[in-house]
């Protein structure tokens, strides 16, 4: 075979398997968000710099921000057991976090700091007065980084289950910033965020990580985390190349020396690392309150919502 034929051949095979790729892609977009499970009734929108953040706003009373895990799967469903309740003393703000669910989802290098903008710009400009924030995971770094930003913003501070002190203080590398680039790509990134990001491996998380008890896990919390992770032509993705490339550290260990709030971790005690990560906390910040839940993991709010809500009224006093 002479090599024009050979680079015929090649041309021809690459081109069919990259079409084949993107009808993939496409399959799985209209597949995971054919059942629109994220819509809100009483959304709104907020028109950040950086994009169209999505809301909602409930109740009366002295604010409450809810900010979700820093994850492509993750939304404000995140708190959908828990709104209601806290609702009946509180005004409760539920936000979407760039690149994440109904919010906008830029082609940018989503960064620590970034989120630390978005928080405080929220506050500012929608809520417009000092408020309580209650987050999961590593979003909890960017709302401490917040408060030490600006001490005008924030009050008390609610984590759940905070990121590791040690994860948060890798930076990225070579290694890292390849992996970026190549699930930035259109198609062939696209595919492989589609392989890694799935029902199966959401379903997956909430098993083994999310939940405890493993019969309180319900399809449509997955279908829906599925859906945030795919919406908006998947365009997650760019969140997620950021993740993985550790651009979303950040090494917060001098900030809580200088943060004055008041400062609860709640952990799910069932997963011993989360007693040892949120003693990291408190050793470099003695006045933090350490919380158990038993018999939850990663996501008490939606695993043990009563008891989670029991937790919030007693720390941050708030009256029946």
């Amino acid at each position: 075979m002479s090599w024009k034929k050979k680079l015929t051949s090649c041309v021809l095979l690459s081109g069919t398997t990259i079409g084949i790729m993107h009808v993939v892609n496409r399959l799985v977009h209209h597949i995971s968000t054919i059942d629109n499970l994220l819509f809100h009734k009483d959304e709104q929108y907020y028109d950040w710099r950086f994009g169209r953040i999505f809301y909602t706003k409930q109740g009366v009373g002295s604010p409450i921000l809810l900010v979700h895990d820093l994850d492509v799967a993750s939304s404000a469903y995140e708190w959908n057991k828990i709104v209601d309740t806290l609702s009946q003393t509180n005004t409760v703000y539920t936000i979407d976090l760039l690149g994440c669910g109904r919010s906008a989802k830029p082609n940018l290098t989503y960064t620590n700091f970034l989120y630390v903008q978005l928080i405080t710009d929220f506050i500012k400009h929608v809520i417009c007065k000092k408020t309580d924030i209650i987050c999961t995971g590593e979003s909890g770094s960017f709302v401490l980084m917040a408060c030490a930003n600006d001490n005008t913003v924030i009050n008390k501070v609610m984590m759940v289950n905070p990121q590791s002190l040690i994860t948060l203080a890798k930076i990225p590398t070579k290694r890292t910033k390849m992996v970026r680039y190549i699930i930035n790509t259109p198609i062939i990134g696209t595919f492989i965020y589609n392989m890694l990001v799935n029902k199966r491996s959401i379903d997956e998380n909430f098993r083994f990580g999310y939940y405890y008890d493993q019969n309180k896990i319900d399809e449509r919390s997955i279908l829906t985390y599925f859906e945030a992770s795919h919406k908006y032509n998947t365009r997650s993705k760019y969140l997620y190349s950021s993740i993985k490339s550790r651009y979303t550290n950040a090494n917060i260990i001098h900030c809580l020396k200088e943060i004055n709030n008041s400062i609860f971790i709640i952990v799910g005690n069932s997963n011993p690392e989360n007693i040892l990560v949120a003693s990291q906390y408190q050793n470099q910040l003695p006045s933090i309150e350490i919380i158990e839940v038993n018999k939850t993991k990663h996501l008490p709010q939606m695993e043990m919502p009563d008891k989670f809500v029991d937790q919030i009224k007693i720390l941050f006093e708030i009256d029946e």
